[in-house]
């Protein structure tokens, strides 16, 4: 199959969020998505102190030309798709330039320091400034919320993924999506999968 051009090469993704949340389970599936649809795609993930409850990231690098370092170099991500909304703010600090695009989730998770009132976590009017302040183009979306209501709120990750398709710089849809889970997931879960996926497309079409 041949990929159609991206509008930047290497296109940068990073997926954001706290050990848990299943990070790294949407990135996987993301990059399946992309190469089956003809890119080359090199990952590249950081883990926190905690595996449950550290900071996660994944860095995708997607391509026509070839692989690249799985590292994004600072500054230089494309969009930054945050499964916690504090993350978000600490990627797009690091990683964040003028034309850079956000999608977070709008459910926190307090570290131990906050829930021990060492630390102070910020309100989400804060976060949405900062994210303002930072990235071009701002979404927040309810993901977890949406995701308890079908049943899982660790489906708040399939939820974004479908948010991040919805967005339109990625040739990625349903269709690819179903083509993956098909092949990685239990066939007991492809239904709530497929829902969850499609409701994070129309969060963002709304």
């Amino acid at each position: 199959m041949t990929a159609k051009q991206l509008t930047k090469d290497p296109y940068n993704i990073i997926i954001t969020g706290v050990g848990g949340q299943g990070n790294v389970m949407a990135s996987r599936v993301l990059a399946s998505m992309l190469v089956n649809n003809g890119y080359v795609v090199t990952i590249g993930e950081t883990f926190g102190a905690s595996q449950r409850g550290g900071s996660v990231m994944s860095h995708l690098r997607v391509s026509n030309r070839g692989s690249w370092s799985p590292q994004i170099p600072k500054g230089k991500a494309d969009v930054v798709v945050a499964l916690e909304p504090s993350e978000a703010i600490r990627v797009l600090c690091d990683y964040g330039n003028p034309q850079v695009k956000m999608l977070s989730n709008t459910r926190p998770i307090h570290p131990v320091g906050v829930i021990a009132g060492e630390l102070d976590y910020p309100s989400m009017e804060e976060t949405r400034k900062s994210a303002d302040d930072l990235a071009a183009e701002v979404w927040f979306i309810d993901a977890t919320d949406q995701a308890v209501k079908l049943g899982n709120p660790i489906l708040g990750n399939i939820i974004m993924l479908g948010a991040l398709s919805a967005l339109g710089d990625l040739p990625v849809s349903i269709q690819d999506f179903k083509d993956v889970i098909q092949k990685s997931i239990s066939e007991n879960t492809h239904d709530i999968n497929l829902a969850a996926f499609d409701l994070g497309e129309k969060l963002i079409q709304q």
